[in-house]
């Protein structure tokens, strides 16, 4: 393995194919660490220097390896008003009130719900669930969707994923005799609405530094308080004994993952412990969508993002909103079939829908910024476009213009739209901050996403608007785009075993980054592009070993164009190792981040 000088181009480097300098991820204090770790913990120089290059200190290297829900759970009570919310829940619970939970449409909303209700029906109530569809409801408790469930006898909502913002649907809950129980993690500004207890970590009298967990998993902290004071009422019997949380992480892994929140501390606990629940395959429906999404070997991360999570977003974007809830409920294997085969089928229209928007968004992006790259924010609008995959386009936009970048659906004069940001640059404070500024209709998220409401006719002042408040930051985050590089690797020292041992210091995401492996000098010795612009290639090493490497969507950008153009060439590669299983056999690859030519 190749260790490069402190704070020096890795192989040097300078410009990429990606326009990136490559540097050694570790300095000289960190490469002490990395030695005194594999010295002192007995593991592989390797594993140490990607630990060491994650921050993990010296002292918490074996409880890193093994992260436990027990030991980085918090007391739920840490959390603000936690106390209250569990008292209310409890108390619903022991009288047999008709609950309601309100979720989102994404993901983390409907593995939030699926939780949240299993718990509930745990308990000994049978509650509502409501998922409100994107276009005709949108984000969020509405005055309608209150009103429809209060003359169903609803005496308690409990909002999951939303409701931190909703001021008016909560305060017409209120009018109609409901009381409220928020659990959210989205951003929230001073004025909170009227509730029972609002458990957000996000709102600002919050010290529990879980700010970074998702919506699921707040969820499974507010059970755990549940069960607990449940317990100590003496609620549960032989007859209905309580639940077993820990079979509930599979929900928590794969929203934690497809929400992208940082997979650090109890994150990266809730995703490790999880992904062994999904292995099991003992909740039948994600067991009937991993199936439909043809998953190869037992389920990783990856799996999560870009496989199963897709696919259950799939139906808030174009189809039922609530179809994902429904199957991560059904115990009836057959009606877990149907819906994950239709969830299947909306995934595949959903790719051709964005596939066409995105083009048209390119075009208009490319225009705005000009011959000379200029702007800090790309913001592109349509009309017609379909406001379920405006997100899945900023994102597109953002990773090919690397600035915060916004899709904007307009239908007559009013625009919904999605943003995605870089990291360091806060487009959920930016988009408060418009609405504040009466810009924006409606407004608000996180750092990395967003979400707005605009009239066409403040389509050039929110433009000018987030120019002002991000021009600063992008110009930074931009400044700081290099590709930090963990170590050099051959073909031949690319194994299976490596990979397993590396998968350690996993798992790895948002917060916790793959390791990237330069391989010096390899020759490309097969090249093609294949399905929607990827490229997929074979890497030689000099004493003639090979690995399969993969360039997802980039056939029509610099770095699969450079691929393309080095067929019997050698290249610098860069890129994150994967396993791949095919027929029944496990080998390395290669996921390409980058390629550079040799000085």
């Amino acid at each position: 393995m190749t260790i490069a000088l402190p704070n020096r181009l890795f192989l040097d480097v300078a410009r990429s194919a990606t326009g990136r300098a490559w540097r050694e991820r570790l300095d000289v204090r960190t490469s002490q660490i990395a030695l005194a770790m594999a010295q002192r913990h007995g593991i592989s120089e390797l594993l140490a220097r990607v630990l060491a290059g994650r921050d993990v200190p010296l002292d918490e290297v074996e409880r890193y390896l093994d992260p436990s829900i027990r030991t980085l759970l918090p007391d739920p009570d840490t959390l603000t008003d936690m106390p209250a919310a569990v008292e209310r829940l409890a108390r619903a619970v022991a009288t047999g009130e008709t609950v309601a939970v309100f979720g989102d449409y994404d993901v983390d909303g409907a593995c939030a719900t699926a939780l949240m209700v299993s718990v509930l029906r745990a308990a000994g109530l049978d509650p509502l669930f409501h998922i409100p569809d994107r276009i005709f409801e949108g984000y969020g408790p509405s005055v309608p969707a209150i009103e429809q469930l209060a003359a169903r006898g609803v005496t308690l909502l409990v909002t999951v994923d939303c409701g931190t913002t909703s001021q008016e649907p909560l305060e017409a809950a209120r009018r109609l005799g409901m009381d409220t129980v928020v659990i959210d993690h989205h951003q929230a500004g001073e004025a909170l609405p009227p509730a029972a207890a609002i458990v957000n970590p996000n709102r600002e009298d919050d010290l529990s530094g879980l700010g970074h967990v998702c919506a699921a998993g707040l969820v499974f902290v507010t059970a755990v308080g549940l069960v607990r004071a449940l317990r100590q009422r003496g609620h549960f019997t032989t007859e209905r004994p309580a639940p077993d949380l820990l079979d509930a992480l599979d929900l928590v892994a794969l929203a934690t993952v497809a929400d992208v929140v940082p997979l650090r501390g109890l994150n990266r606990a809730f995703v490790t412990k999880g992904l062994l629940a999904m292995r099991r395959r003992s909740r039948i429906g994600l067991t009937a969508l991993m199936d439909a999404a043809r998953l190869d070997g037992p389920p990783r991360p990856f799996h999560l993002g870009f496989l199963i999570g897709p696919r259950i977003n799939a139906g808030g974007r174009i189809g039922e909103a609530t179809l994902g809830a429904r199957l991560l409920l059904t115990d009836d294997p057959a009606e877990a079939r149907r819906i994950a085969g239709e969830l299947d089928r909306l995934n595949s229209e959903r790719q051709e829908v964005e596939r066409a928007i995105l083009a048209a968004a390119e075009a208009e992006a490319q225009a705005s910024l000009g011959i000379g790259d200029e702007g800090a924010v790309v913001v592109v609008s349509g009309d017609g476009w379909h406001p379920g995959v405006v997100g899945l386009v900023a994102a597109r936009l953002k990773e090919r213009f690397q600035r915060p970048a916004f899709a904007i659906a307009f239908n007559g004069e009013t625009g919904t739209g999605s943003g995605r940001s870089l990291p360091g640059v806060d487009i959920g404070r930016a988009v408060r901050g418009a609405v504040e500024s009466g810009i924006l209709a409606k407004g608000g998220g996180h750092a990395m996403a967003a979400g707005l409401t605009v009239a066409r006719g403040q389509l050039g002042a929110l433009r000018a608007d987030l120019e002002r408040r991000l021009a600063a930051d992008v110009e930074r985050a931009r400044a700081e785009g290099t590709l930090a590089i963990d170590g050099a690797l051959t073909a031949r020292g690319a194994t299976p075993d490596l990979i397993e041992t590396v998968s350690r210091a996993g798992p790895f995401g948002a917060g916790n980054p793959d390791p990237v492996f330069a391989f010096p000098g390899h020759r490309i010795s097969f090249v093609e592009s294949f399905g929607a612009g990827h490229v997929r290639a074979r890497i030689a090493s000099p004493d003639g070993a090979t690995l399969k490497a993969t360039a997802f969507r980039s056939a029509e950008e610099p770095l699969g164009r450079a691929l393309l153009a080095a067929r019997g060439r050698p290249l610098h590669v860069a890129g994150s190792l994967e396993l791949d299983t095919w027929q029944g056999e496990t080998r390395a690859a290669l996921r390409i981040r980058d390629v550079a030519e040799p000085l």
